[in-house]
């Protein structure tokens, strides 16, 4: 009866295999990190009213309601920054730019051809 052969690993592969894997936990900590530091300045500010801020920056009375979309609008531009480095990072889409600029070009040309036909539709003379 035949032994099957010593396929164990070779020192250095192993070494090498545990380096790429301590880079790639390494990255993802980071990432986590800055997720949580991210919320952190989220929920810090959620307590700035970004509507006296802008008032007295630019010395303008801003309404209630402007105010508050100041603060939407703040809130939306950090939430936006930790979708970007979630898909970026967790979703691989960084190592995937030539997929996604091709993505990219084909829903922009879709775009453009419904709002082509939203525009022949809108001036169709047929329904007036």
């Amino acid at each position: 009866m035949n032994n099957p052969p010593d396929i164990s690993p070779v020192e250095h592969e192993t070494e090498e295999y545990a380096h790429a894997v301590h880079a790639h936990v390494t990255k993802y900590l980071m990432v986590g990190g800055l997720l949580l530091l991210f919320t952190a300045i989220t929920v810090a500010l959620s307590y700035v009213d970004f509507g006296w801020v802008l008032s007295h920056l630019f010395h303008t009375n801003l309404s209630e309601g402007q105010g508050r979309k100041a603060n939407v609008t703040v809130a939306l531009l950090v939430a936006t920054f930790k979708a970007g480095l979630v898909a970026a990072i967790f979703m691989h889409l960084a190592a995937e730019k030539r997929l996604i600029y091709r993505v990219l070009i084909f829903t922009g040309f879709f775009v453009l051809g419904l709002f082509w036909l939203t525009y022949l539709a809108w001036y169709d003379p047929v329904h007036r």
